[in-house]
């Protein structure tokens, strides 16, 4: 299964609300992500994180640089895995 973002809007703090190409949806609080990586510094200033976008992929991406692959949102998202993953 190929899993795309289609929709994504910020909530507050450091959650953003998704919607997948599955037709799921589901929230994910990224502030683990966001303060664990040195790349991710900028967008720890809320207002910075604030901007993402959805890239060509397409995924959560910001100005930065950084941005978190669509099968880590949507197993954060939904609680489910991607058994292809597993196997990696």
């Amino acid at each position: 299964m190929i899993v795309s973002i289609q929709e994504a809007h910020y909530i507050a703090d450091y959650r953003i609300w998704l919607r997948f190409n599955t037709g799921e949806t589901g929230e994910v609080d990224l502030k683990d992500i966001v303060f664990q990586y040195v790349a991710t510094k900028p967008i720890q200033d809320i207002d910075q994180f604030k901007q993402f976008y959805l890239d060509t992929w397409p995924t959560l991406a910001w100005k930065c640089g950084f941005d978190v692959s669509p099968e880590t949102l949507y197993e954060q998202a939904t609680g489910k895995q991607i058994p292809w993953l597993q196997f990696a």
